[in-house]
C-alpha cells in the first residue's frame, strides 16, 4: 500500500493505492501545523493500518519539516512543483512536448512541463481563496460553490463595463469582452448579490486566464492543462476560457484535476522517482 498526502492551504488530499486500486479522500486543512501526530490522525480517520503501508509521500504546506520515517515507514517529501508536474503528466498524458500546467486552487501557479523537467514560471494570489475571502466580506458567505450558484443567476454585464459599451470595435475583440471589471458599479442600481457574484467570479477567471495564456505563449504551447478545484466553478471557468480564446489557447480540464498534486506524489513514490525529493 502507498499513501500520498497533499497539505493544501484549504484542503488536505489523500490518495491510497492498494493492489492497483486508488481511492481519494479530502478533508479541510488544519491550522495547527504538520507533524507525526497529524499523519497518525489522518491515517486513523481513514482506518489505515500503518503496518500495511510501504511508503508515505507528502507535499505542500510545511510537510518538509516531517521526520523521514513514521513508525519505521519511510516518508518521501516531494517538491510541490514536481508534484504538480508529475500529476499533470499522468492526468493529461503529457509526453516530451512543451506543456503549460495551471494549478488553480486557493492561489494560482503556472508550471512548465517538458519531459521530466518541471519549471515554476510564477504564480498569483488570485484564486479560490480570494473568491471565498471577498465572498465573506460581500455576501457573508465564504462557500465557493454557493457563490458560483449566485453568479449563475446573475449578470456581470450589469456591473462590468464591456468593450461594446465603450467603442464600436477594437480589432477582433468581441463586444462582450470586459473593458473594466466592475466599471459600472458606481452608477448601477443593479448591484444585487447575484450580479456582484457574477462579476466577481468572472474577474477571478479573467485574471487566471490571462496569466495562463501569457505563460502558454511563453512556453510555446497551444493549451493550458488545469489542476486544482477552482476550475470546477463554472462561472470562473467561463472567464478563464474567454481569456484563453483571445490568444487561441485551449483549456484542458480532466475530471480528476482536483487531485492533481496528490496524484503526482503517488506517481513519484510508486515509481521510486527519488529525484523529486525535497
Amino acid at each position: 500500500m502507498y499513501v500520498a498526502i497533499d497539505f493544501g492551504i484549504s484542503n488536505t488530499d489523500l490518495a491510497i493505492s492498494d493492489e492497483g486500486k486508488i481511492v481519494f479522500h479530502t478533508t479541510p486543512s488544519q491550522s495547527s501545523g504538520i507533524n507525526a501526530g497529524t499523519l497518525k490522525n489522518i491515517l486513523k480517520k481513514h482506518e489505515i493500518d500503518i503496518s500495511n503501508i510501504n511508503k508515505i509521500g507528502v507535499t505542500g504546506g510545511k510537510s518538509s519539516d516531517l521526520d523521514d520515517e513514521l513508525d519505521k515507514v519511510k516518508i518521501i517529501k516531494i517538491n510541490e512543483i514536481d508534484a504538480i508536474g508529475l500529476g499533470a503528466k499522468k492526468l493529461y498524458s503529457i509526453g516530451e512536448e512543451s506543456a503549460l500546467v495551471v494549478s488553480a486552487g486557493t492561489g494560482t501557479a503556472c508550471v512548465h512541463v517538458q519531459g521530466n523537467n518541471f519549471n515554476h514560471l510564477g504564480g498569483i494570489a488570485v484564486g479560490g481563496g480570494m473568491l471565498e475571502g471577498l465572498g465573506s466580506l460581500l455576501f457573508k458567505n465564504s462557500n465557493g460553490l454557493e457563490i458560483n450558484e449566485f453568479a449563475n443567476s446573475g449578470s456581470r454585464a450589469e456591473l462590468d463595463l464591456l468593450i461594446g459599451d465603450v467603442v464600436n470595435k477594437i480589432g477582433n475583440l468581441s463586444p462582450d469582452i470586459t473593458a473594466v471589471n466592475f466599471g459600472q458599479a458606481k452608477s448601477s442600481s443593479a448591484d444585487t448579490m447575484e450580479n456582484t457574484a457574477a462579476a466577481l467570479c468572472n474577474m477571478v477567471g479573467e485574471v487566471i486566464g490571462t496569466v495562463a495564456y501569457l505563460n502558454a505563449l511563453l512556453v510555446g504551447s497551444d493549451k493550458a492543462c488545469f489542476i486544482g478545484r477552482t476550475s470546477y466553478l463554472s462561472e470562473i471557468t467561463d472567464g478563464i476560457n474567454q481569456r484563453l480564446e483571445l490568444a487561441g489557447i485551449k483549456g484542458q480540464y480532466n475530471d480528476d484535476r482536483e487531485y492533481g498534486n496528490v496524484i503526482g506524489v503517488l506517481e513519484s513514490i510508486e515509481t521510486n522517482s527519488e529525484r523529486y525529493k525535497t
